[in-house]
């Protein structure tokens, strides 16, 4: 039986891994959030190095350290800001493509994301969120998806946003896409299931990072490290 990783086939022992963990309104007081904890944890399985900061910190540690990083993951919500900071030639990705590629159907991800292009008005989205956190002003799936995807599209799009396993406001035939966030709150193979709706029907189906990294112009750069 092998153990499923986040990073062990994509890093070798004593690689250098840059983990950027933004706290911002949605960061938990005192600590970090489920998977950032993850990433840790796993490089250190994988007897890598990680190195964790902020992303204020990101400039100072490119002019102060010597050794090019392996990898470097980012909260999804910053991406274009890591994008800019870190290096081209330093492979970089997000904390949900992470778990997009552990945990759901990630080919139905790879194949569903460009469907973004292809919204038009009155396209309804479905935004699956798999835990029932407490919403802020600034909520990832409420306010920052739908405001990104409106101004990359140009389109007037509806969005419909789902916490936990509540069941669905409407049929799923009624969506033009859905978007499933990291899903680090549950099992893999319930979000398998919270998707084989969708997938069995043809409807387009990504991830909240891979489709963050898509209208913000990195989408390649951000699943390079997992696509061959």
């Amino acid at each position: 039986y092998v153990t499923p990783t986040l990073l062990g086939d994509i890093i070798n022992p004593r690689d250098l891994v840059l983990l950027i963990t933004p706290i911002d309104t949605e960061a938990p007081a005192g600590r970090m959030i489920l998977p950032q904890v993850q990433a840790i944890r796993d490089t250190i399985d994988n007897d890598a190095i990680a190195v964790v900061l902020k992303e204020s910190e990101v400039e100072a540690f490119f002019e102060k350290v010597s050794v090019k990083p392996s990898l470097a993951v980012t909260d999804s919500q910053i991406f274009a800001k890591a994008n800019k900071l870190v290096p081209e030639d330093v492979p970089l990705t997000s904390y949900s493509i992470l778990l997009a590629r552990l945990k759901g159907n990630f080919d139905a991800y790879l194949k569903g994301t460009p469907a973004i292009s292809e919204l038009k008005d009155g396209d309804r989205v479905l935004l699956l969120e798999s835990c029932s956190h407490h919403s802020t002003c600034d909520d990832i799936g409420r306010v920052k998806i739908p405001r990104w995807i409106k101004g990359f599209t140009n389109k007037e799009v509806e969005f419909d946003v789902v916490a936990g396993l509540d069941k669905l406001p409407r049929d799923i035939m009624e969506y033009s896409l859905v978007i499933q966030c990291g899903g680090c709150m549950i099992t893999q193979k319930q979000l398998i299931n919270r998707l084989h709706s969708a997938i069995e029907e043809g409807i387009p189906v990504t991830n909240y990072g891979m489709a963050i990294a898509y209208v913000q112009g990195i989408y390649r750069r951000a699943i390079a490290p997992f696509v061959k």
